[in-house]
């Protein structure tokens, strides 16, 4: 097997230093991140990508969550956290979208960060976002289970990177009726192999996690990096800081994603 276009990191040896090197120390060239999830019983995610993407190095931040959260929460959150319009359910209604896509206007990226409940209209809502926005897009948690109905859309539009479990890279895999069935006992050049074709095929990125390796795909290429801390990844703050990464290199997801894997943790 030819694998000539995997590449490995680890802490010793980073892909891309001048990633790290090259970040900006004015919050004015630091790019403008815009945070989007929550439902009426869960905004857990959100506010810790909030924090995550500052420390991080994010110019500025500004949180999305629906109205149903503001008579608990406008205290605690962060002054200039929108309320977009609700369900009757608690999650984010589609009539939200006009704000939405002008909160996207303004921002360098955008993160579907999770907690999102689920909802059609929420759904409804994400779709048209894809469709409608050019900004990078981040997709990580539940987010990327409410665009289940999308997901041919969502491998289609090129400025995404889709910060993933295994099991909904499977289904991904299964929806999209990619030949190459994927299992978790396979190996990690297995998947490495499967992911350059992948990627090939599809303009989007991808990070996973598999055998305690990040694996980050885009255009054929794939990287990977020692990951001991699933927990990063399923609270999003993983996917929080390769947003945040990003907005300096809109141009190069590969190497903003595979940089921020090495980005220090900070206590959130």
């Amino acid at each position: 097997m030819d694998l000539t276009f995997w590449q490995k990191q680890t802490s010793q040896s980073p892909l891309f230093p001048d990633i790290e090197w090259g970040k900006p120390q004015r919050r004015q060239a630091a790019g403008k991140l815009v945070i989007v999830g929550g439902n009426r019983s869960g905004f857990a995610a959100v506010a810790e990508a909030h924090q995550t993407a500052l420390a991080a190095g994010a110019g500025e931040c500004r949180v999305l969550l629906p109205d149903t959260l503001k008579s608990s929460l406008q205290r605690l959150l962060p002054p200039d956290t929108v309320f977009l319009e609700s369900t009757p359910s608690g999650g984010l209604a589609k009539s939200a979208l006009p704000r939405l896509l002008a909160a996207a206007d303004w921002a360098d990226g955008v993160l579907l960060a999770g907690d999102n409940g689920r909802n059609s209209e929420t759904a409804i809502l994400f779709e048209t976002l894809l469709a409608r926005s050019d900004r990078p897009l981040t997709v990580t948690r539940d987010s990327f289970d409410i665009l289940s109905a999308a997901l041919l859309q969502t491998a289609n539009r090129p400025a995404t990177l889709l910060v993933l479990a295994f099991a909904q890279l499977q289904k991904l895999f299964k929806t999209l009726y990619y030949p190459r069935p994927l299992i978790f006992s396979m190996s990690t050049a297995n998947l490495a192999d499967a992911l350059h074709k992948f990627t090939i095929t599809y303009p989007l990125a991808v990070a996973v996690l598999h055998r305690e390796q990040l694996l980050v795909t885009r255009a054929g290429e794939v990287t990977s990096t020692p990951w001991q801390d699933p927990m990063e990844i399923w609270r999003g703050k993983t996917a929080a800081r390769a947003a945040t990464y990003w907005l300096w290199h809109p141009q190069k997801p590969l190497e903003a994603v595979t940089a921020s894997l090495l980005a220090p943790v900070a206590s959130t």
